[in-house]
């Protein structure tokens, strides 16, 4: 069967279009951030805003508001957690990671990449990504505290941005 009723049909547009409008505000009003991806809190966040405007569009048990409302709970919980991770040393450390380094100037950190659970060929693969050909063109690779990591072409111009990396 294709659908239950026409009725059914205008349910899921209607729901879709004001919950696609009240995401969109409330989003615009948390800010860049509620959408970024600078660690797994705000990745995590993200991927539930999706997952709540999905199921407030196609679940006919979620009435609108309370979908709406979680929209709101979602971002406001998102804004704490980041306040509150500017303003306390111990709860940062708690919920974020630092990023760390796992190849520098032609060696594999293999200590990091065990403790990270990262393998060489995970590494071998972003470098390939990021477009180089031989491992000695590369001055590193970062963990980012995001999960992503990022390859650094070897040069002197980015010894200061290994300096702050975890080694």
């Amino acid at each position: 069967m294709l659908f239950d009723n026409f009725l059914g049909l205008a349910r899921i547009i209607v729901a879709a279009v004001l919950a696609y409008a009240w995401l969109v505000l409330v989003v615009r009003v948390a800010g860049k951030r509620s959408l970024a991806k600078l660690n797994a809190f705000d990745l995590v966040v993200t991927v539930a805003l999706g997952s709540t405007l999905a199921t407030i569009i196609l679940s006919k048990d979620v009435p609108l508001l309370e979908g709406l409302l979680a929209f709101v709970v979602l971002a406001a919980l998102q804004w704490i957690v980041s306040r509150l991770s500017i303003s306390s040393t111990w709860f940062k450390k708690l919920i974020r990671s630092d990023p760390r380094l796992l190849f520098e100037q032609g060696r594999y950190c293999d200590a990091a990449m065990a403790a990270e659970r990262v393998t060489r060929s995970e590494v071998d693969a972003a470098i390939r990504s990021a477009g180089f050909g031989r491992l000695d063109e590369v001055g590193a690779v970062v963990l980012e505290t995001d999960g992503s990591m990022s390859v650094i072409a070897r040069g002197k111009e980015n010894l200061m941005i290994l300096a702050q990396v975890d080694r």
